[in-house]
């Protein structure tokens, strides 16, 4: 891709500096119907006095925020500075401050408060049976 980039990179500056050109119609007006022919390739006059330049040509580090240089440089600077900093610091801020995903805290404290209960009341922390066994009901052996 970098090959295919450095191909135009010389012919831009080149098709800038060519001056520009224009088609002239050499029909008649009163025949708007008829084909027209081009017939002469003539170049465009050059302006007298100052014409536009590009901002780019002013100013090679132009970023597009304003036409004077200093402008631009601290427009540039303070829009990253709000756009990435404080986005990520407020962004940061929003995330850490979101509700518990998943309601784990909310179980890791539920535990906590379920083993100091049974350590008051002397319980064991695991019981050998996670059901009561007297509410289980099984089949019979009978029937197959």
């Amino acid at each position: 891709m970098l090959s295919q980039l450095s191909r135009f990179g010389l012919t831009l500056p080149r098709s800038l500096s060519v001056p520009r050109s224009r088609f002239v119609s050499q029909s008649k007006a009163a025949s708007a119907t008829a084909s027209t022919a081009v017939t002469e390739l003539h170049h465009a006059e050059k302006p007298a006095g100052h014409g536009e330049v590009s901002p780019y040509v002013k100013n090679p580090d132009y970023h597009g925020f304003s036409s004077d240089p200093v402008e631009d440089e601290w427009n540039m600077k303070v829009g990253f500075f709000l756009g990435i900093s404080v986005a990520l610091v407020v962004g940061g801020t929003f995330i850490h401050y979101l509700p518990d995903h998943g309601m784990r805290q909310w179980a890791r404290r539920e535990a906590e408060r379920l083993v100091q209960l049974r350590e008051r009341e002397g319980l064991p922390l695991i019981e050998e049976n996670y059901y009561d066994a007297s509410k289980i009901l099984l089949p019979s052996s009978n029937q197959d």
